[in-house]
């Protein structure tokens, strides 16, 4: 499916406290009467029932290893649970769960167990600090402590730094640095989700509500990869309902594609899992926003697979300053923009990818290595490529506030709009430009296009 990486949770007290760790899988499933769940196993993985918690946890790390991927271990929750309510007494330190001490001692027991297998390449400290106990100066002393502890553990693993209002909000280190580095092994993430902000994705227009929400993970996360004092940075949880059914999600999900291909960022998608075997209070409940189905069998919907494909693939050399090219994204579909033969442009996987050259607004879109660049033959007509680079027709400006609409403009002044609709992604076309003046009940997301720079060759 293109992934290379999981992300692995566990909860402090599995390493902590005796009355987890010393317990069975059996014991644990039979705990919850999960009997099904019990006779899977039993099936399919026999050699794992009668296994410690924590050796059936290293019995996942070796069998993901051996098959090529690698792992990021993430203490989720102190006390095993699911996550996360404000006030569930995991939030925050000092919280009923969320003992500092007991917290480390398990950060270390885990970097410990764990050192010298190449599989495990980080270690994130906690998932969504949260909660009303949330303040700074706890923050910088247990977060710098348990970075420590990790490094001084196993020196090998990076070290993800999770920030405060579960795990959206970083921007107080522009103030004041974490103040560590850990021979570069110090890592940043962020988490982005529609949910704070339902309403305004399923109500307000789409162009200023997705302007909006870009600034504000530059603000609060992606301005560390920028400057003089840039750090890396992973968005390591992000996610939508598969199902398509949830407006707010798929609306939201349209404005993140193309705003972290722009930056190229390393991600963890919540989540693989179809199905739980415990979640709650109940037995066997389906996780929607799985890439898998139900069962584990095959993936929910290939073409959310698709989506992320070019969120999979390097764009960007972080060694290099120099722009190359540009790639023509497809906000709805994942698709880029491509030319195939000498002339046929159409919408298709970026595993394959033109290349285009941009002087900015007002100029020629051009295909790299060629005299041609696209040209807006009309309203609801396919572009094509031309040599007639000078016509209004074919120089392009990002217009709306989402900078997200491509658009020539015509001999009578219209602006026109690249556009690839639902019912055929594969047909580059454009139509006069749609909701770009913010106006209600309007939806532009076919419309929704990012030239997203490349420094590759």
């Amino acid at each position: 499916m293109g992934f290379n990486c999981i992300r692995l949770t566990y909860a402090t007290f599995m390493w902590t406290r005796p009355d987890y760790s010393n317990k069975t899988l059996a014991q644990s499933l039979d705990s919850f009467n999960l009997t099904q769940a019990r006779e899977g196993i039993a099936r399919n993985n026999p050699q794992l029932l009668n296994l410690s918690l924590q050796d059936a946890y290293e019995a996942v790390v070796d069998a993901i290893g051996a098959n090529g991927l690698m792992l990021v271990l993430d203490n989720h929750v102190s006390k095993p649970m699911w996550c996360c309510a404000r006030e569930d007494g995991n939030g925050f330190f000092g919280d009923m769960f969320f003992d500092p001490k007991e917290w480390i001692e398990g950060l270390t027991q885990v970097a410990k167990r764990f050192k010298g297998k190449p599989q495990v390449v980080a270690m994130s400290m906690r998932n969504e600090i949260r909660g009303p106990r949330q303040n700074l100066p706890d923050w910088y002393k247990n977060m710098r402590e348990g970075a420590k502890a990790i490094h001084s553990t196993n020196p090998d693993v990076l070290v993800l730094v999770s920030g405060l209002n579960f795990d959206k909000d970083l921007s107080f280190l522009s103030n004041t640095p974490f103040g560590l580095t850990l021979d570069n092994k110090v890592v940043y993430e962020a988490h982005w989700y529609s949910f704070d902000f339902t309403q305004q994705w399923q109500t307000q227009p789409l162009n200023r509500v997705c302007r909006q929400r870009a600034d504000e993970f530059q603000r609060e996360a992606a301005f560390l990869i920028t400057g003089d004092n840039a750090a890396p940075l992973i968005i390591s949880e992000f996610g939508v309902d598969v199902r398509g059914v949830n407006q707010a999600d798929n609306r939201y999900f349209n404005c993140f594609l193309p705003t972290v291909a722009e930056k190229d960022l390393d991600w963890e998608l919540w989540t693989l899992q179809g199905s739980y075997y415990y979640r709650e209070g109940k037995a066997g409940p389906e996780e929607v926003y799985s890439v898998l189905d139900y069962n584990w069998d095959k993936p929910r919907d290939p073409k959310y697979l698709q989506r992320l494909t070019i969120l999979q693939q390097t764009i960007q050399d972080p060694n290099s300053t120099n722009l190359s090219h540009y790639l023509i994204v497809h906000a709805e579909s994942g698709f880029c923009v491509n030319v195939e033969g000498e002339d046929n442009v159409h919408g298709s996987s970026c595993r394959e990818r033109s290349k285009w050259s941009h002087g900015g607004d007002g100029w020629p879109i051009r295909r790299v290595g060629g005299e041609q660049c696209l040209k807006a033959v009309g309203d609801g007509v396919p572009v094509t490529l031309s040599t007639d680079c000078k016509s209004p027709r074919a120089t392009w400006k990002l217009i709306s506030d989402s900078r997200l609409h491509v658009a020539a403009m015509d001999e009578q002044g219209n602006s026109l709009c690249l556009e690839a609709t639902s019912s055929n992604y594969s047909s580059i076309l454009t139509r006069k430009c749609a909701c770009v003046n913010n106006e209600a009940n309007c939806d532009p997301q076919s419309q929704w296009f990012k030239l997203v720079p490349s420094n590759l060759s």
